[in-house]
C-alpha cells in the first residue's frame, strides 16, 4: 500500500514523523483528506484535529493554527501547537481554559488579547479531542 510521510513540527520540537496511509487535516475551509499521490498544495490549517491513519488504525493529534505543504509523497505541517491525544492532560487543559477566559474578561491590549485568545483556542482544542476520545 502506498504511504505518505507525515511530519508535524512546532517551534519547540518535531512532534510526529511517520509513514501513514492517510491524513485528515483541519483546513480553514473545512476538513481535508490527503492520500498518497495528492496534487501538490500549500494551505493554512486551523485549530482542530489531525487524524493519521497508520496500519489501519487512526491516531489523533490536537493542533493549532499553521501551514501544511502537501506533495504526492509527503505532508509537512508547521504549527504553533501539536499534541498527541494520549499526551493531553485534561486537568491542565481545563485549568488553562479557565485562566484564558479570566484573562479575556480583563481589559487587555491587542497583543495580550491575541495571546489570551490563542491560549483559549489551544486549551479548547485539547479538551475537545480528549473528551471525544473518552466516549
Amino acid at each position: 500500500m502506498a504511504t505518505l510521510k507525515l511530519e508535524i513540527v512546532t517551534p519547540e520540537a518535531r512532534i510526529y514523523s511517520e509513514e501513514v496511509e492517510m491524513v485528515t487535516l483541519p483546513g480553514v475551509e473545512g476538513e481535508m483528506g490527503i492520500f498518497p499521490m495528492h496534487i501538490p498544495l500549500m494551505t493554512q490549517i486551523a485549530h482542530g484535529e489531525i487524524i493519521a491513519r497508520k496500519g489501519g488504525q487512526d491516531h489523533f493529534l490536537a493542533v493549532g493554527e499553521g501551514f501544511a505543504e502537501i506533495t504526492g509523497s509527503r505532508v509537512a505541517i508547521l504549527t504553533d501547537m501539536a499534541i498527541r491525544a494520549d499526551d493531553i492532560d485534561e486537568a491542565k487543559a481545563e485549568e488553562a481554559r479557565r485562566q484564558a477566559e479570566a484573562r479575556l474578561a480583563q481589559k487587555l491590549g491587542d497583543e495580550e488579547q491575541a495571546m489570551a485568545q490563542a491560549s483559549l483556542m489551544h486549551s479548547l482544542t485539547q479538551l475537545n479531542l480528549k473528551r471525544r476520545q473518552k466516549r
